[in-house]
């Protein structure tokens, strides 16, 4: 007997999605013998008939006869049945990168006084509203539509001066209004609540000072701080404590009259001052800043400063002409500065206004469309795809030609794929040829493959971009992870053979010595005096110091980039606290009674890098180069020993000795024959003049210590 077909009783769509540019997806609530016939869309522009290209239970996939129209409200219907058309993994299709990828510099609002002209990026929206307010704590606002264009931007041009005027852009999508902040606002006000027209012209310090152009590449000395740890401490002398404004102050010194400031980071010799995040941030309430601490990992808005720092987080000026002038006197001081940027996420991606206007897009999503967590913290952007890439793009050439900014160091960097990061490269040194570009390249669970991102792996892919190098972090202290491992300097011989690969710039890692971040402490996990107190816990203080010291000693001798982290110089501690992103102050601060009580082993560091400074080679800028000059003496265990040999033709020292012998027994290392060698670092002391010759052919070399002697 032949089936009855069933009628339409109480049947409805559940929903509709546009998957591709030419398939939607509808999903039933309670029905089945689907007729093939029938199904349609409809808009504005009329009805078009669709195909059906599989049913499997209440599923249906439909083909579209003819593009689809985006800008438009649209609606499949069938027989009794209409239900609106969501746009969902559409967005995240090359086909729609290509239709809606707009290369245009006018994104956001341009101001003049005659008039402001504003655009935004809104392909899946089908109706945009501008909302002006006269002051940013206004509720209702007066609306202007805005008028589509190509590639999906929405424009509108206001006459008249509209500047201080504060606005948000309503965008209606997926048949909801959304009123959202816009992504490329350069003015901020409290919070980010709105986005306000602003006039950077009114930002500029009086001048931006002259650089001396830097005699190599490698020559980068680089000095991690947060600028909150930095000046907050009572006894620093600093007025605007934990402001921008703190590193404005010169001539600041200590209860015990030692420079502190910006005239302290002159003083130790460092070239580069990387600031963590001051891209505007989430974790803090503007509006009662002392209440809460966090490095600012939580970017809410690529383009504008984090208003905590600022002396009035209320005017939207303020932050933006307080950083410039921070800047401009680390410049005065010949201090280049480079930006800690996060661009690997965002804050709330649910409340991001990117996710807001263009649901889907900026972010990653897992084969199953689940939201991509690699990060750790809720979402990893998207930067493969073409205007998430430009926002990010975008971004790095603002700061760097409005904030004169010298360098980028990029949060979680292994996130990012690597034709952004190949871009950014190509596109900053057509600005600035000596810009500092360098990032994390841990490999993390995202949802893109590993080979396409910027990952340690990848790292001979991009040549001039620097990795933070975690294996010779690991050799020289101990595993990250498990805290009570020792390293290197903890006696470990296990780790001998990366520490000398560490040594000479990492060659198997990198295509170029400058590619290699040397470091054996961060803002992220122990400081090293934590992580040896817990690996030592009954060791004497003094023991404890001298591993300190070996260890960036090590560093800031090896062939590379060296990076140190602010208070390193001093035995930094955070108390034994791992994860200090939101500790109090007082777990944070840059202690400054303890850098005066530790002044012999500041001024031990200071040396150091002074003498890297003044010999190329501690810093050559090529692995032939270092394999030329580059030899390994015969040593103990627990002892290395090298001689960088023949230098008359690219240093004032034609040999020299290292060695560093973290073994608990004095070390006696032949040294080459037929060469008269001067002691220039002990175990007491660094200095730029000899401090006494050798009278034999050997280096007495003291326990947990660096030796170094030279040939003039």
């Amino acid at each position: 007997m032949k089936q009855k077909k069933e009628p339409f009783v109480n049947c409805r769509m559940k929903s509709v999605e546009l998957v591709t540019v030419d398939t939607i997806r509808v999903l039933l609530e309670n029905t089945y013998n689907i007729s093939k016939n029938g199904w349609k869309m409809i808009n504005s522009k009329g009805e078009f008939p669709l195909t059906v290209i599989r049913v499997q239970n209440r599923e249906i996939e439909l083909r579209l006869m003819h593009p689809f129209i985006f800008g438009e409200d649209s609606y499949v219907m069938y027989e009794e049945m209409t239900c609106s058309i969501t746009i969902t993994e559409v967005v995240r299709t090359k086909e729609f990168d290509q239709l809606f990828y707009y290369n245009g510099n006018d994104l956001g609002a341009r101001y003049q006084r005659e008039q402001t002209s504003l655009a935004l990026w809104a392909p899946t929206a089908t109706r945009v509203n501008l909302i002006l307010y006269k002051h940013w704590s206004e509720e209702e606002g007066e609306s202007y539509p805005c008028d589509r264009g190509e590639k999906g931007v929405w424009r509108i041009n206001l006459q008249g001066d509209f500047e201080n005027i504060y606005y948000h852009f309503e965008v209606y999508v997926n048949h909801t209004w959304r009123k959202v902040v816009d992504p490329y606002a350069r003015f901020l006000s409290v919070n980010g609540e709105k986005a306000m027209i602003g006039d950077n012209k009114k930002t500029e310090p009086k001048e931006w000072p002259t650089l001396k152009q830097r005699s190599s590449v490698n020559d980068c000395i680089v000095y991690e701080l947060h600028i909150r740890d930095f000046t907050i401490d009572h006894t620093n002398g600093i007025v605007e404590k934990g402001k921008y404004k703190a590193l404005t102050e010169q001539n600041t010194k200590d209860l015990n009259q030692f420079k502190t400031g910006v005239d302290y980071l002159q003083q130790l010799g460092i070239t580069h001052v990387e600031i963590l995040p001051v891209q505007d941030f989430g974790s803090i309430d503007e509006s009662d800043r002392k209440k809460n601490y966090n490095w600012g990992y939580d970017t809410t808005h690529f383009f504008v400063p984090e208003g905590s720092y600022a002396l009035d987080p209320y005017d939207p000026y303020s932050r933006n002409r307080e950083l410039k002038q921070a800047i401009a006197s680390l410049h005065e001081k010949q201090l280049r500065v480079i930006m800690d940027v996060v661009f690997n996420h965002v804050y709330i991606w649910e409340e991001s206004s990117l996710d807001l206007i263009v649901p889907g897009y900026f972010f990653r999503y897992t084969e199953e469309n689940e939201i991509s967590d690699g990060t750790g913290v809720g979402n990893d952007f998207a930067s493969e795809r073409k205007m998430a890439r430009k926002i990010i793009l975008d971004a790095i050439c603002y700061w760097l030609d409005e904030y004169q900014v010298d360098g980028f160091r990029f949060d979680l960097m292994g996130i990012l794929d690597l034709e952004t990061m190949k871009q950014i490269e190509e596109m900053v040194r057509k600005r600035k040829q000596d810009i500092m570009l360098f990032g994390e390249g841990w490999d993390l669970p995202t949802a893109y493959n590993s080979e396409k991102r910027a990952i340690m792996k990848q790292a001979k892919s991009l040549k001039k971009i620097g990795f933070f190098q975690d294996r010779f972090r690991d050799a020289l202290k101990g595993s990250t992870f498990e805290v009570k491992q020792p390293g290197y300097i903890s006696g470990n011989d296990a780790y001998l053979s990366e520490v000398v690969n560490g040594i000479k710039g990492s060659q198997d890692l990198f295509r170029k010595p400058l590619q290699a971040i040397n470091y054996i402490e961060a803002h992220d996990n122990h400081t090293l005096w934590d992580k040896l107190k817990v690996i030592h816990p009954i060791e004497r203080s003094s023991l404890l110091q001298k591993r300190h010291q070996l260890g960036t000693a090590i560093v800031l001798l090896s062939q590379g980039i060296p990076f140190i982290h602010a208070g390193q110089e001093f035995f930094r501690t955070k108390h034994g606290v791992e994860n200090s992103y939101n500790s109090p102050d007082w777990i944070n601060v840059f202690d400054w009674k303890q850098r005066a009580y530790f002044n012999d082993s500041v001024q031990y560091i200071q040396t150091l890098i002074q003498l890297r400074r003044q010999h190329f080679a501690f810093r050559m800028n090529s692995y032939p180069l270092i394999n030329s000059h580059f030899q390994l003496l015969k040593a103990e265990s627990h002892c290395i020993a090298y001689h960088l040999k023949d230098l008359d033709a690219i240093d004032d020292w034609k040999d020299i000795v290292v060695i560093h012998n973290a073994g608990q027994e004095k070390q006696v290392v032949p040294l080459p024959k037929s060469k008269e060698f001067q002691v220039v670092i002990d175990d007491q002391v660094a200095s730029l003049i000899p401090l006494d010759k050798i009278g034999g052919d050997c280096a007495h070399v003291s326990p947990f210590s660096t030796f170094v002697c030279v040939r003039t």
